[in-house]
């Protein structure tokens, strides 16, 4: 497989892009760099593809992390780690 050749769109390239795409999905970009991450993402066809996929995995991790474990889990866990960890003095 060839690698992409980075592309300069919407006044960022590639590499800039997917530098800011864990704070564009946090929502956590001004409207300027917001702005300018789209633009790239509306011309560039493998960024888009890309960050599509991430924002849907960092989606799918955020609803995860909000739900309970299932009953007993966490006790189970507890216990394991308990087992696993060196005696402290």
């Amino acid at each position: 497989m060839t690698p992409l050749k980075p592309s300069f769109h919407g006044g960022l390239w590639c590499t800039e892009v997917l530098e800011l795409l864990p704070d564009l999905v946090a929502g956590e970009v001004g409207a300027e760099e917001r702005a300018a991450v789209e633009a790239h993402l509306r011309a560039c066809d493998a960024c888009a593809r890309f960050g599509g996929r991430y924002a849907g995995l960092l989606t799918a991790l955020a609803e995860a992390a909000r739900q309970e474990p299932p009953a007993g889990v966490l006790e189970r866990l507890r216990l394991r780690l308990r087992a696993d960890l060196p005696p402290t003095r």
